[in-house]
């Protein structure tokens, strides 16, 4: 057999593998439960600022309405405060994108009210806004669960948080070992999603992956938005066996906010 005989035959069995590939993914994605399926957004909004040193709720609400999200969860969200106009940051985003929205207070600020968002595609059948420790002199943190039924009838909680950002780690492992007291004493499935500022090998994210899985298999760094370097935005779920990760990706935006928002598509897998 010739050289390029041989070319010609490696090319066809390349093009045919590639085919067999593609077709392998597309089965699986058809085959999944678009009933279960849930699309979630994690996005740290900066008060409503933008890297253009403006106030602008639209391009924020752009950046969602872009990945069509059924739940997202919002941090750095602020309620009536000066710096935000007196606006209601939460409810004017759901009515940029249609989804329903819900405020959690972690601290009164700036004449009105600083903390997390969730929007939802879903009617909330229950919510919840959980205060988390910090000790004195540290800003307040919150936890934000809200609950939801899918369309396949499965009830789901989704929780939206936001930890300390200061160097010292105290607060945020405390907070972690909060957040798995909370939302682990059932076998509900569950998402937790927010800006956790820590990184992937600090203690506060082990003793969250004791009882959270991941949703991404690269630690793909997410802020800062211009040139990130540290990946601090999760999306987690449990129990393990109830979730598959159907795609997962940080969002290259670089406009919008200091961070760059994070997206996981997951499909709510059958109770065995």
């Amino acid at each position: 057999m010739t050289l390029f005989v041989r070319r010609k035959v490696f090319i066809k069995i390349s093009f045919l593998l590639l085919a067999v590939l593609l077709w392998c993914n597309a089965a699986a994605q058809v085959s999944a439960d678009s009933s279960r399926i849930v699309r979630v957004l994690t996005f740290n909004i900066l008060h409503g600022a933008t890297m253009k040193g403006n106030f602008d709720l639209d391009t924020i609400a752009k950046v969602i309405k872009s990945v069509n999200p059924d739940l997202v969860a919002l941090q750095e969200v602020d309620f009536y405060t000066n710096r935000a106009k007196k606006m209601d940051l939460a409810a004017e985003l759901g009515l940029r994108t249609g989804l329903a929205p819900i405020f959690g207070q972690a601290m009164p600020y700036d004449g009105g009210g600083y903390g997390e968002g969730v929007l939802s595609a879903y009617t909330f059948f229950s919510t919840q806004n959980h205060a988390l420790s910090a000790r004195q002199g540290k800003e307040p943190r919150a936890a934000l669960e809200v609950n939801v039924i899918l369309a396949s009838g499965d009830t789901i909680r989704f929780i939206g948080t936001h930890l300390d950002h200061t160097k010292d780690e105290t607060d945020r492992i405390n907070q972690a070992y909060q957040l798995n007291q909370l939302f682990t004493k059932d076998n509900r499935p569950a998402i937790l999603a927010g800006d956790l500022n820590a990184r992937p090998e600090s203690k506060t994210m082990e003793i969250l992956y004791k009882q959270w899985t991941k949703s991404f298999t690269e630690d793909i760094p997410t802020a800062p938005s211009v040139n990130p370097k540290a990946k601090i935005d999760y999306i987690l779920f449990r129990p393990a066996n109830r979730w598959r990760v159907l795609e997962t990706r940080v969002i290259d935006e670089k406009v919008a906010s200091d961070h760059r928002p994070v997206l996981s598509v997951l499909e709510l897998l059958p109770e065995k």
